[in-house]
């Protein structure tokens, strides 16, 4: 445990008395180990700690304040000693206040006062001293304006000290307002006080006529003593005679006493020289105190000893107190090289930075140390900040940056974002990160938020140092040494473009290690060598350089906080600005990789709508992307709208095209793909009696090619009336332009894939239907020439009307809002094929007619809800084909027979039911 320091021990002040805020230097013993040991300091009972300059353990300077005690102690309090004791006292002086009407013997000084709180002198105008309310009544100023009183009192003035005094004026002003009885008042107050003006002029003389005795009685004493002084000394005087006497009795007495005066005179010069060495012990002990103390570290006791010393001896003649000054100026010299190599070692804090900056200007160091602290601290951060990528680059941090090969190089989102807290004065850039951050993140991440710590840990302490360089308080925080202030400040007048040039290099030197790691490409070709060389290094994904933005934005705030110029600061917006504009494009392309991808995720599971999870998905990605450009496009102070430069537009236009472009791809890459296990010769004219031939659409369902045409289409229809829509209003919610450009193409391109494939399932479906009816009707060698009389629907048009039922399940099973539109071209194809057949007969019998008629309308009425101006037109042709019925029994029997197919197909035709039917527009 150290030993306990003594209390503070004051035995000296000078000087001993004066008025308030007099400058008082105290000296004594234990007086503080620092600036910060200090914590009271007390003089007649008035705190002065707030002007207090510690200077070492023995000396303290500040001013005395406005004590109550005209007389006191001076007390010390500190932490290491506690509270002190005082072997001196000083004695407070009240002068009296003078105004600039009163008589003095002695001159005031009115244009000058001390201020406390700037610690300088102020001017100030005797007219702040004149009386507020000479007549000593209220005040009641008029609002006449002064224009007009210039006016009327041309040459004159309101005010009472000036020489073209008016007092009408003066009235009209102040007391405009004032009644009678109060301006009588005011008279009497005026009497009042020259009454008292004409007393004290009196009480003045009588007062002085003591000064006055003294200097008379001082000028006659001065008088005799010149009288006295000038008596010549002539031959025979009295002077000359006792001059002789004198020197002959001075002769006598050396003659007897020559001995004993040569042993007095030996004694005397033993006795001297020990008095020199008493009297003269600080020289003679400074050297060896010089070094004890610079062992210790107490330089302030050092150098306060040094200025005494040459003080006292720095001029001297004596040969002895020359050498042993010389070898002061010899340790002091070497303590001189001691600081300047501590001053600029590396790293070190602002606060000793300042402090051998002092104790070397104190010691008169020749140069400019500050200058060279700054410059060494220039070259130590441009170091450390190439240090930073040499350390990425040489793979150093191999083994703590490394990600895992196995796992995608890109986060699944923005979440670990939201953790980022957003920069605060004096705070942390960054949040705590997880112990496994380094194993996860980026070696360009992590190399820039490296580089972001050595800027903002290093550069605001070099611009302090700068800033406390040209304003002086390197040298004096308390207005002392103001000689060495001006210096510093002329020398930072002509180092300015210097220290600009210094921060410019710094500044530049951040942007090219960023733009090295990320924007290599816009680095010159012999820049390559120095600041790029991440080539083997891992892409980045938008998630990762969204959080370099942030870091970057970080820097450039704090930065900003320190009152930077800002032209020194636009290279870091530049590089701002192109590291936006490469997240926003980043960010699309791997959302086109992305978009890619969701073909191998599709479950082909519909809902109640009959849409499968891949359009949301797909609006899901898109959303996901454009809330993680909201920050990269988010507009801080000083920054630009990427969104608003032309070439940024058409890229980010272009690309989200083709991320919509590539989806729709995906569709139709869906729409040709086989399974491994599926059956190519599945045909849709089945039993409908088969209990799995419409499964529902659960996990594990493997769709034919046909339900994928019909999934697909209803996927189409989604994307064109729903997704599309949002994804715009997305798009225009985050400020991207061309929305109406991105919609236009992308509905143009889905409709186009919605046609085709929409054709390729007719063409699947409806060709077998139709295909099947011109056999259907000739087997068994049938001719409407030669035919019976009909006795119902034959088989094929029933099978005809089960392959569309079992298309209509097939539809309805994906998205019953599809049926209509399916079936009313399967229902085409089917009645252009009936007209054909019907027209190409060249004769009917009756019978035959009959039968042709029976079928045809019994196909219409069948299939009546999905009718349309093609299929409508088609029976009607056909029908025309046929002869006319003319007589009334076959027109009977057609109705008896048509009843009696719709009875016994009741059930199957259900699903045709207009009630089921909600026909869309295509």
């Amino acid at each position: 445990m150290s030993r306990a320091r003594q209390p503070p021990l004051v035995t000296g002040i000078s000087p001993k008395e004066g008025a308030a805020w007099t400058k008082v230097t105290i000296r004594g013993e234990n007086l503080g180990t620092g600036p910060n040991d200090l914590v009271g300091l007390s003089i007649c009972g008035h705190n002065c700690l707030l002007t207090a300059e510690w200077m070492s353990a023995s000396k303290i300077v500040c001013r005395v304040g406005p004590a109550k005690d005209d007389k006191g102690e001076i007390i010390v309090t500190t932490k290491s000693g506690g509270l002190g004791t005082s072997t001196v006292s000083f004695k407070l002086l009240r002068p009296e206040r003078i105004g600039i009407l009163d008589q003095s013997a002695v001159w005031v000084d009115e244009l000058n006062y001390y201020d406390m709180r700037t610690d300088r002198n102020k001017g100030i105008s005797p007219l702040s001293l004149r009386p507020s309310n000479p007549l000593g009544i209220e005040l009641d100023r008029g609002k006449i304006p002064q224009k007009d009183m210039e006016l009327t009192f041309p040459g004159m003035s309101g005010d009472f000290t000036s020489e073209n005094f008016s007092a009408t004026w003066y009235l009209i002003e102040n007391h405009s307002g004032s009644s009678f009885e109060q301006l009588k008042l005011a008279a009497g107050n005026l009497k009042k006080q020259a009454s008292r003006k004409n007393e004290g002029s009196l009480a003045y003389v009588k007062g002085g006529l003591s000064t006055f005795f003294e200097a008379q009685d001082a000028l006659a004493a001065i008088h005799q003593r010149q009288e006295s002084d000038g008596t010549e000394r002539v031959e025979g005087s009295m002077t000359q005679r006792l001059e002789t006497i004198l020197n002959r009795a001075s002769d006598t007495a050396d003659t007897l006493f020559q001995e004993v005066l040569g042993r007095k005179d030996k004694a005397d010069s033993t006795r001297n020289a020990l008095n020199v060495l008493q009297r003269f012990k600080f020289l003679f002990n400074l050297p060896l105190n010089i070094e004890r103390n610079i062992q210790k570290g107490d330089y302030d006791v050092v150098i306060n000893d040094y200025e005494k010393a040459k003080s006292l001896f720095g001029t001297t003649e004596v040969p002895v107190f020359k050498k042993v000054y010389a070898e002061v100026e010899t340790r002091i010299g070497a303590l001189r090289s001691l600081l300047l190599d501590k001053l600029l070692q590396t790293p070190s804090t602002l606060h000793d930075q300042k402090r051998y900056i002092r104790y070397l200007s104190d010691l008169h160091a020749p140069g400019d140390p500050a200058w060279l602290c700054i410059y060494a601290q220039h070259k130590w951060i441009l170091q450390l900040m190439q240090n930073c990528r040499e350390e990425f680059i040489s793979g150093q941090r191999a083994g703590a940056g490394a990600l895992n090969p196995e796992a995608d190089a890109r986060p699944p989102g923005l979440g670990r974002l939201s953790h980022t807290a957003s920069l605060k004065r004096g705070g942390s850039l960054r949040t705590p990160r997880p112990s496994t951050w380094r194993f996860e993140t980026p070696q360009q991440v992590q190399f820039v938020e490296k580089l972001s710590d050595v800027v903002i840990g290093q550069l605001p302490n070099f611009w302090k140092l700068w800033i406390s360089y040209v304003n002086g308080s390197l040298f004096s925080e308390t207005g002392e040494k103001s000689g060495q202030v001006e210096k510093s400040k002329k020398n930072a007048r002509q180092r300015q473009n210097d220290f600009k040039k210094m921060i410019e290099e710094m500044t530049h030197r951040l942007v090219k290690l960023v733009r090295g790691a990320l924007l290599p490409t816009t680095l010159q070709q012999g820049e390559l060598s120095l600041y790029g060389g991440w080539e083997n290094k891992s892409e980045l994904t938008g998630a990762w350089l969204t959080q370099i933005i942030h870091t970057v934005r970080g820097c450039y705030e704090a930065l900003s906080a320190l009152e930077i110029p800002n032209d020194l600061l636009q290279v870091i917006q530049d590089l701002l600005l192109e590291l936006r504009v490469h997240c926003l494009m980043v960010a699309l392309l791997h959302t086109t990789e992305d978009v890619k991808r969701l073909a191998e995720k599709e479950d082909w599971l519909v809902d109640n709508e009959g849409i499968t999870s891949l359009p949301s998905r797909f609006e899901q990605c898109v959303v996901q992307m454009l809330q993680s450009l909201k920050e990269p496009l988010e507009i801080k102070p000083g920054e630009m709208n990427v969104l608003q430069l032309e070439q940024v537009q058409d890229q980010a236009t272009e690309l989200s095209v083709g991320i919509m472009k590539v989806f729709i791809g995906c569709l139709e890459q869906l729409s040709t793909k086989r399974d491994a296990g599926a059956d190519p010769s599945h045909d849709v004219s089945v039993e409908m009696s088969s209990p799995d031939r419409f499964p529902g659409l659960q996990e594990g369902f493997s769709p034919t090619p046909e339900q994928r045409l019909l999934i697909i289409l209803s996927n189409c229809q989604y994307l064109e009336r729903h997704t599309f829509l949002n994804l715009a209003h997305h798009f225009e919610k985050h400020g991207l332009t061309g929305t109406e450009k991105i919609t236009q193409v992308s509905v143009d391109a889905v409709r186009q894939l919605d046609r085709n494939l929409f054709e390729a399932y007719i063409e699947r479906r409806a060709d077998p239907i139709a295909g099947s009816l011109e056999p259907g009707i000739y087997a068994g060698y049938f001719d409407w020439r030669d035919c019976q009389t009909p006795a119902g629907v034959r088989d094929y048009l029933k099978e005809a009307l089960v392959n569309i039922i079992a298309v209509h399940a097939e539809v309805f099973t994906v998205s019953r809002d599809l049926v209509p539109w399916v079936l009313s071209k399967i229902v085409e194809s089917v009645a252009d094929e009936m007209c054909r057949l019907m027209q190409c007969v060249s004769s009917f019998s009756r019978n035959g007619a009959l039968q042709a008629r029976l079928e045809l309308c019994a196909l219409r009425d069948a299939v009546a809800a999905y009718l349309n101006t093609e299929s409508t037109a088609s029976f009607k042709l056909a029908l025309d084909a046929l002869p006319q019925l003319h007589s009334g029994a076959d027109k009977k029997l057609l109705e008896e027979l048509l009843n009696t197919f719709k009875s016994s197909m009741q059930l199957q035709l259900t699903c045709f039911q207009p009630s089921s039917v909600q026909p869309i527009k295509r």
